[in-house]
C-alpha cells in the first residue's frame, strides 16, 4: 500500500498566513500538521512508501521539510511537482493524484489524505476495514447539522457498508453520514482513476474521485471511529495552536 498526500493547494481562506507557505508545514502544538499525520501512517506494516503531491510554488519548501523526514521516517518519501504556481493555475486534486499515479507508475493499493486535517485516532481503522472488504473504502461521520452537509459530500449506506451513492454539496441531503477526505482506493480502480477526469469526474476535490467509483465500483464506507478537525480558516488554525 503506497500513501499519497495531496499537498498542492493554496489555503486561500488562510491568507496571509499561507500565501507563501503551505498549509500543512504550519505548526501546531510543535509539530507540523503533515507530520501529525505522517507519525501515523509511517508505522503501518502494509504501508510500504509514501508520495507527496506538491505545487511547484511551495515544493522547495517541502524539499526543506524532507532532508529532515528522511531521518524522522522509516519509509520512503517521494516529491511530486504538479506545474502549478497559483491558486487560478492549480489542477485539482483528482488531477493530481493521477499524475502520482502516471509520474512514479504506482501499481498498489492507495491511501489517499488530504494534508490539511488533523485526527484525534488512528488511520490503521481504514486499513483494518479495507482489508476486511478488499474494496476500495472511505470513512463517513455523522453531521447533523444541515447547513454543513450542504457544504460536503454527503453518502448513503447500506447496512453492510456499500455506498449507494454520494451526493456533493447536496441541497437536500439524503443521510447525516459525510465523507471525509481518507480514502484507500484498491489497486484494480487504478484504471477507473485514470479514466475518471475523461469519463467525466470532476477534478477540484478528491471526494468527487470517490463519487465518481461509487458510480462506477464497489466502494465501502465504515463510520469514523473519532474525530478530525478541518484546518480551514485562520480562526480554526489559531484555536488549535
Amino acid at each position: 500500500m503506497i500513501n499519497v498526500v495531496l499537498a498542492a493547494g493554496y489555503a486561500t481562506r488562510m491568507y496571509p498566513l499561507t500565501e507563501n507557505f503551505p498549509k500543512p508545514l504550519l505548526e501546531i502544538k510543535g509539530k507540523t500538521i503533515l507530520d501529525r499525520m505522517m507519525e501515523d501512517v509511517d508505522s503501518f506494516s502494509q504501508v510500504t512508501e509514501h508520495v507527496i503531491v506538491s505545487n511547484h510554488k511551495f515544493i522547495h519548501i517541502f524539499e526543506n521539510w524532507l532532508e529532515g523526514a528522511r531521518l524522522r521516517y522509516s519509509k520512503p518519501i517521494r516529491l511530486i511537482d504538479d506545474g502549478s504556481v497559483s491558486n487560478d493555475t492549480r489542477i485539482g486534486a483528482v488531477k493530481d493524484l493521477i499524475l502520482a499515479i502516471n509520474t512514479l507508475h504506482l501499481d498498489d493499493h492507495l491511501l489517499v489524505a488530504a494534508a490539511d486535517n488533523m485526527l484525534d485516532f488512528s488511520l490503521h481503522s481504514l486499513v483494518d476495514f479495507f482489508e476486511e472488504k478488499q474494496n476500495s473504502v472511505i470513512f463517513y461521520y455523522n453531521e447533523p447539522d444541515l447547513a454543513k452537509r450542504r457544504k460536503c459530500g454527503v453518502a448513503v449506506v447500506a447496512s453492510d457498508g456499500l455506498v449507494e451513492e454520494i451526493e456533493e454539496k447536496p441541497g437536500n441531503p439524503k443521510t447525516e453520514h459525510v465523507t471525509p477526505p481518507f480514502y484507500i482506493y484498491h489497486k484494480n480502480d487504478i484504471p477507473s482513476i485514470l479514466s475518471s477526469v475523461d469519463n467525466g469526474c470532476k477534478f477540484d476535490a478528491p471526494g468527487n474521485l470517490a463519487r465518481y467509483i461509487a458510480s462506477t465500483d464497489r466502494l465501502y464506507a465504515c463510520e469514523m471511529p473519532g474525530h478530525r478537525f478541518d484546518i480551514g480558516s485562520l480562526e480554526t488554525y489559531y484555536a488549535m495552536k
